[in-house]
């Protein structure tokens, strides 16, 4: 699952947008700048949807990184097995 799609699903909004918005984030531009002068690339969303979006982002990287880290440690452990690591690979898929 893409942060698009995580984001998409929290917030019913279309993945094109969402990628937009995204793009212009990791480009560090500002949800205040990208409100004013951007809204012809987001479809008009508002400050209070782009700071969703934002946080939405956070959150799903948060969550990679601490899905890397679990299979990391249970690596080290020697008890991670093919069947566990899909299982904590796919958490975001219900």
């Amino acid at each position: 699952m893409t942060s698009a799609q995580f984001i998409g699903q929290n917030l019913a909004l279309p993945a094109q947008q969402i990628n937009r918005v995204l793009v212009l984030l990791q480009a560090d531009a500002t949800v205040p700048f990208i409100a004013r002068y951007r809204k012809e690339l987001t479809g008009n969303l508002d400050e209070v949807r782009l700071y969703q979006i934002q946080k939405l982002k956070k959150q799903f990287e948060e969550l990679q990184k601490r899905q890397q880290t679990i299979v990391k440690a249970l690596t080290e452990q020697k008890i991670l097995t093919a069947d566990l690591e899909q299982k904590i690979l796919n958490t975001f898929e219900a």
